[in-house]
């Protein structure tokens, strides 16, 4: 391994540290919105994964998110199942349920390509909020679910630190899992893809079978945050599903730096406090948000975390225009 990966491993290790350590004595609402972070930060893992390592932007993840918490809402209010030992089964069952409606929409969707490929995730995105708002009668439709009750297995998850230690831990678990796996053969297959998908395809790679499991697997991630999703907000509507989960998430990996997979994290950090905590300042946020959007792809195509990237080159040029203008000097 590089120096300078190692170098990136560590700082990462850190601060995941310090928000662990920290969190617990922070506000109320201050541990509210980094859990809420933590969450939309694993659905920001699973669009990095399709987005930043294997070229396909997609506008349906909510949907699998979606299903993670209409599943974790229905079993819990219905049947009191998970709220005990049994929530590994249901994170489980979350996972599941996301990679099977992956797998099954990504039959349809990895078939298309470039914006092709984002209208058809579009509209399948629609179909799960077709189904959530219609089918009232397991839905609940428009009023969706209220779930008032958190697991409690030895550990009341009810509390909101104990809560939070739970989606840190998974969150952790979950950027580990995605190192390496885009560290992994198989993850550079999909760089391979990325770049460009002919040259792959002439190598004798099933491109293909590549995307459709890359699919698949985001599929899984996102509807593990539904599960999350459901016991941080304490309800289920179709507004979980529609468009602007999809975008938002897409735009955290956009503005924190795709491929990078704690860009979309940090992305999420960013649209949190500028949603929730700014909101509560000004009235005008909206246009500060919009505006970070809007810097953010003009002056920093790699997003934030090519920021330090960008410094370090501007930095560089200008030692060596001091330099070349120090060795004119001493010519002259």
């Amino acid at each position: 391994m590089a120096l300078k990966d190692r170098k990136k491993i560590l700082t990462v290790m850190i601060v995941m540290a310090l928000v662990g350590l920290f969190t617990p004595f922070a506000n109320d609402f201050i541990r509210l919105l980094i859990t809420q972070t933590l969450v939309l930060g694993i659905l920001a893992l699973s669009v990095d994964l399709l987005l930043g390592f294997t070229g396909l932007a997609s506008l349906g993840q909510a949907a699998y998110l979606g299903m993670g918490a209409y599943l974790t809402a229905i079993l819990v209010d219905r049947f009191q199942f998970g709220l005990g030992c049994d929530l590994s089964l249901i994170l489980l069952m979350g996972i599941a349920i996301g990679a099977a409606g992956a797998a099954f929409f990504g039959l349809f969707a990895i078939r298309a390509t470039g914006v092709y490929f984002l209208i058809i995730t579009l509209a399948l995105g629609m179909v799960v909020w077709g189904l959530a708002n219609r089918w009232n009668s397991l839905t609940g439709g428009d009023n969706g679910i209220n779930v008032m009750m958190r697991p409690n297995c030895g550990v009341d998850f009810s509390n909101d630190i104990n809560f939070f230690l739970l989606v840190y831990i998974f969150f952790c678990l979950s950027l580990t899992a995605m190192y390496v796996l885009v560290n992994s053969p198989f993850g550079r297959t999909l760089v391979g893809i990325r770049e460009s998908e002919t040259r792959m395809r002439m190598l004798g790679y099933n491109t293909w079978l590549h995307k459709y499991l890359a699919f698949v697997i985001a599929g899984g991630f996102g509807g593990l945050a539904g599960v999350f999703w459901t016991h941080l907000n304490g309800i289920v509507s179709p507004e979980d599903v529609l468009l602007p989960i999809s975008v938002d998430a897409l735009l955290m990996v956009v503005l924190g730096g795709a491929g990078t997979l704690v860009g979309g994290p940090i992305g999420a950090a960013v649209v949190v406090f500028i949603r929730e905590y700014l909101s509560t300042l000004v009235e005008w946020w909206q246009y500060i948000l919009g505006g970070v959007y809007v810097l953010t792809i003009l002056f920093l195509p790699d997003g934030l975390m090519g920021l330090m990237a960008l410094v370090k080159t501007w930095r560089t040029d200008r030692s060596e225009k001091e330099g070349a203008e120090a060795s004119s000097g001493q010519v002259r």
